[in-house]
């Protein structure tokens, strides 16, 4: 028997069932299963207005016959651009209810990244707030949108916080000109339709595209089930020990796995709320910590350091939080150690616990287990995952302990990517056991107990704060700028980002290499890419180091980057 078939981590899953019972059923279906058995419970709270389970689903059914009204029907794509929002969420839901499929994206992208998302997609309808009209509206995508359904962010705030909103940032926003496109979400989910009926679709079938760099680095779409976020929600709700009435922050975005699945359907699945965070800031997360007494945290090493460091925790009550978890970058273990001293200094008794994912998962798909901890590790898988380490280029398991290629199987994996049955069959391959494994291009070990350790990840993307930045469409708009005669973009280490983006630039003319140069060619990223995937400096070269092949030898620039810094750091 294989290191795998025998899943030697099963002895250290404590109170976790080694296997879940998962309905056959669609989001939308398990969702009102769960409205079902908690009618009143609260679903989700957002800067302090709450909604019951069942008003929540009344609030996704009447966000159905409002879609349905404007054509979306099953097999249709619509684009989600929201932060995490009631709206965003209802809307993901009531889409699942048609049968369309939502494609989740960041609603800071810049434009030509959401005419790649609408290209993408084929989305003929569009969900934003009211702000990113002006980014959204120009667009020329191949198939036209035909319409933009705007939100606002006071549309679920009580009276004095929407004045505060107005007063504060509201007004800044420009105003929307007159476009027959436009309809406006609280006129429209408000509105009298026929009833539209749950679309004849199954858990197998697709339920959402998340963006993701695939195995080639451009970011691409990923086609997940409800099958897929039914059994990872489980899992996690399951690992974390999520039950009803528990409350979670939802700190990570929607448009990430981590954020939708885990921080939002998880809790769904188990019937708890979830607290929704729009936008990231560790000050404003400790005073959720303080005020709103969450039992469950997740969120990347970035948020827990930052939280370790906020004055106004340092006399709060953390007994609160039952379980912790951090995910998307390595865990340090400086941080560990610190929010760990803080929560016990604080009342509470949790471990910050480590794991691993992919968005071609969902996301997490194997954590560290609540009692047990190996240094290092990234932890066992998920009940009914299946990980194992393989050989390289090939469907061959390797040995215990023996470095090799992290591959997973379950009912987690994805569907494939979105029009890309090339790239489909490079990451799920059929292996000799029968089953389908995902490739993560990820390399990795597992040691006799089933503990798996990252080693690095062999595709070639860097993780800045927690996202996702893909070198080679960073890299592509920097040869479009005229001076450009060669660039390669790096992750180099960041004490606050784990990773900052870095690109080193050969000039067509070296003379003009400067400071000037230097902000030009960001401001000129900035121009086509989110702020994180922009480089927050650039180093000049007359010539980049070349593999014997001839590629760009990144890794030594790499190199060459950390030596300096060091030798700072001595001197």
């Amino acid at each position: 028997m294989s290191p795998s078939e025998a899943r030697p981590w099963l002895r250290f899953y404590g109170r976790v069932p080694a296997s879940l019972d998962y309905p056959e059923v669609t989001l939308y279906e398990a969702l009102a299963r769960t409205a079902a058995r908690v009618p009143d419970a609260i679903a989700w709270d957002f800067l302090d207005t709450t909604c019951t389970y069942r008003d929540f689903l009344a609030a996704i059914d009447r966000c159905a016959d409002a879609l349905a009204s404007l054509g979306l029907a099953r097999g249709e794509r619509i684009l989600v651009s929201m932060p995490t929002s009631p709206q965003g969420i209802i809307a993901f839901y009531a889409a699942n209810k048609l049968g369309a499929v939502p494609a989740m994206i960041h609603p800071l992208s810049t434009g030509p990244e959401i005419e790649h998302y609408l290209n993408a997609s084929g989305a003929r309808i569009a969900l934003t707030l009211d702000a990113f009209y002006g980014v959204l509206a120009p667009l020329g995508p191949k198939v036209p949108l035909e319409t933009i359904v705007l939100a606002r962010i006071p549309d679920y705030l009580p009276p004095l916080k929407k004045l505060g909103f107005w007063l504060t940032k509201g007004r800044k926003i420009p105003p929307v000109p007159a476009d027959a496109r436009v309809r406006w979400w609280a006129d429209l989910t408000a509105g009298s339709y026929p009833a539209a009926a749950r679309a004849a679709t199954g858990t197998h079938d697709p339920a959402a595209i998340l963006f993701s760099g695939g195995t080639t680095g451009v970011p691409k779409g990923i086609l997940l089930s409800s099958r897929n976020f039914i059994a990872e929600g489980m899992q996690a709700a399951a690992w974390g020990g999520m039950r009803e009435g528990d409350a979670i922050l939802a700190i990570l975005p929607i448009f990430h796995g981590f954020g939708l699945g885990v921080c939002v359907n998880a809790a769904f699945m188990a019937g708890g709320k979830s607290i929704l965070v729009p936008m990231f800031d560790a000050k404003v997360v400790a005073k959720l910590l303080r005020t709103k007494r969450p039992n469950l945290l997740v969120g990347v090493p970035t948020l827990y350091d930052a939280l370790t460091r906020d004055p106004s925790l340092a006399k709060a009550d953390l007994s609160c939080l039952r379980a912790t978890f951090s995910g998307a970058d390595t865990l340090p273990r400086p941080v560990k150690e610190r929010f760990e001293k803080l929560v016990a200094e604080r009342g509470g008794r949790v471990k910050l616990l480590e794991g691993y994912g992919l968005t071609e998962a969902v996301t997490a798909i194997m954590a560290t287990p609540l009692d047990e901890y190996r240094e290092g590790s990234i932890g066992i898988p998920f009940p009914d995952m299946l990980a194992k380490i393989c050989r390289p280029d090939t469907t061959e398991e390797a040995p215990v302990g023996e470095e090799g290629e992290i591959c997973v199987a379950g009912p987690a994996v994805m569907l494939g990517y979105l029009d890309d049955p090339e790239a489909t069959a490079q990451a799920l391959k059929p292996h000799a056991d029968g089953r389908t494994w995902l490739h993560t291009g990820d390399l990795g070990r597992m040691d006799a107990d089933g503990f798996f350790y990252f080693t690095v990840r062999a595709k070639r993307m860097i993780k800045s704060s927690g996202f996702n930045v893909y070198p080679a469409q960073v890299e592509a708009v920097l040869y479009r700028h005229p001076l450009v005669a060669e660039a390669c973009v790096v992750g180099v280490p960041d004490p606050a980002q784990v990773e900052r983006v870095k690109a080193f630039v050969v000039l067509k003319d070296p003379s003009r290499a400067g400071p000037e140069t230097e902000q030009a060619l960001i401001g000129h990223c900035r121009a086509s890419l989110i702020k994180w995937s922009c480089p927050r400096e650039v180093e000049f070269r007359t010539e980049l180091p070349k593999t014997r092949v001839g590629k760009v030898d990144y890794k030594v620039l790499v190199a060459e980057h950390v030596a300096r810094e060091a030798q700072k750091e001595a001197a």
